[in-house]
């Protein structure tokens, strides 16, 4: 007995289709952004070891006052200039981070000095990137992954590929849903197929979750997902450090990930040395618990200083407080406990996708995604040579043949969805609009020469 299709035949070929172009033309862009996606990941570990000789310090004896880390430093840059931020040795051993604005430095990049705070031995002088500090070699590699270190015009690569994904994955499932009880028959060189399709489908989940967090990084489509999530009041708090007025504003939460500094790199205005450790107490005091803190002076005399938690782990401590700079009072507080669920939400999904959330487990578990990714493609254009060899006839089936045979009512609504898909995700809807006039363009032609061939002759 025939089992019955969950769509009809045509859709199901127009599915089939789509799944199969997809595969080939963003194969590649997927592909790429699994391999430098796996690098990201293990880039932690990397970055540990390259740079251990300034991220270590001395393991016991007593902490000197970040006063007197932050005069080390200053002499170390034969400066006086007050730094942008500082980030208090979060164990012991650790060394502190203690970051300084540089006119010849990119506006998302700070000069980083790492200081033992036992010793107040300068341990390292290096560059880092966005808020999240991250150093040289991580930034390659993020860049890289964002795009391929080609500025805005490379983001273009990762936002295909990122739109493209959660279709590629959904339409393979309905493949899989439909096909599944022949693909359990198939034997010999066909079992590849059966492989393919069981990969995906064990792989869906994080497929859609990468491809969901990796929009919101995109450069259009995450512009229309900040403007959704502000309409419906998702954004994710953050204290304001203007001390005239005291309104909570709204924090970027990819603001490290896209290299957005929150202070300016311009030249702070001087402030007193003792007056951070005034600011950690008064943190410590107001309940910010987190080993690992930064500490942001005022940029400008109508501004409050900012200390704010900066663990992701699990549990996520993110809490901020604003402080005024004469009496160290707190002026604005945000906690991670009182956050929106949807910005909660937000905050894990994008902490997962950077591997951060769950520590080490959450880089094995993404780097195993990403090599599933990487495995997917490459056994996708296995199973397409395979019947670009078997026949040179029909190698690139058109997608307009089974839309032809679609009923009225069907075509209006995956228009209706292709268009609303097309506003939302931008590239998208460019990338679908120029392969669907390029398909009609081609079955034109099919059915043109097709035309011609089973014309009768006409006497001379």
């Amino acid at each position: 007995m025939a089992r019955r299709s969950l769509f009809s035949k045509p859709l199901m070929s127009l599915i089939s289709r789509l799944h199969f172009y997809v595969g080939l033309f963003v194969g590649p862009f997927i592909l790429v952004a699994a391999l430098s996606g796996i690098a990201y990941v293990i880039s932690p570990a990397l970055e540990a070891w390259v740079y251990q000789d300034a991220l270590k310090g001395t393991q016991q004896g007593d902490v000197q006052p970040l006063r007197a880390q932050i005069a080390a430093a200053q002499d170390y840059l034969d400066s006086a200039a007050s730094p942008d931020a500082v980030r208090p040795a979060p164990e012991p051993g650790d060394t502190t981070r203690i970051m300084f604005s540089d006119p010849v430095l990119a506006p998302s990049q700070h000069n980083a000095v790492f200081v033992d705070p036992v010793t107040l031995n300068i341990t390292g002088e290096t560059k880092v990137y966005g808020t999240s500090g991250i150093l040289p070699l991580r930034t390659s590699i993020d860049l890289f992954h964002r795009q391929l270190l080609l500025g805005d015009t490379g983001r273009l690569y990762s936002e295909l590929a990122a739109s493209w994904l959660w279709v590629m994955a959904l339409g393979g499932i309905v493949l899989w849903l439909n096909r599944r009880h022949a693909l359990n028959a198939t034997q010999g060189p066909r079992r590849l197929a059966k492989r393919h399709a069981t990969l995906g489908v064990v792989l869906t989940t994080g497929l859609l979750l990468f491809s969901a967090t990796g929009l919101t990084w995109s450069q259009w489509a995450g512009g229309n997902i900040a403007e959704l999530r502000h309409t419906w009041g998702w954004n994710t708090p953050s204290v304001s450090t203007d001390l005239r007025a005291g309104d909570t504003i709204q924090n970027d939460e990819h603001a490290e990930h896209r290299g957005h500094a929150q202070t300016a790199n311009t030249q702070a205005p001087a402030v007193s040395l003792i007056t951070f450790d005034h600011a950690l107490h008064a943190a410590r005091q107001a309940g910010l618990e987190a080993d690992r803190l930064q500490i942001t002076p005022p940029t400008s005399p109508d501004q409050a200083w900012r200390v704010a938690e900066i663990d992701r782990r699990w549990p996520t401590q993110v809490d901020q407080v604003a402080l005024h700079p004469r009496t160290m009072a707190v002026i604005d507080r945000t906690d991670f406990a009182t956050f929106p669920l949807a910005a909660k939400l937000t905050r894990w999904g994008i902490d997962l996708h950077m591997g951060v959330l769950f520590g080490t487990i959450n880089q094995l578990v993404l780097g195993v995604l990403a090599a599933g990714i990487v495995v997917l493609v490459v056994w996708g254009y296995t199973l397409w040579w395979r019947r670009v060899s078997r026949s040179s006839s029909h190698r690139f089936p058109t997608v307009s043949e089974p839309w032809a045979l679609l009923p009225p009512g069907t075509k209006l609504g995956l228009v209706g969805v292709a268009l609303a898909l097309g506003m939302a995700l931008p590239v998208l809807g460019v990338s679908l609009t120029l392969f669907a006039c390029i398909d009609a363009l081609r079955w034109a032609a099919i059915k043109r020469r097709q035309s011609i061939c089973i014309r009768p002759n006409t006497p001379h």
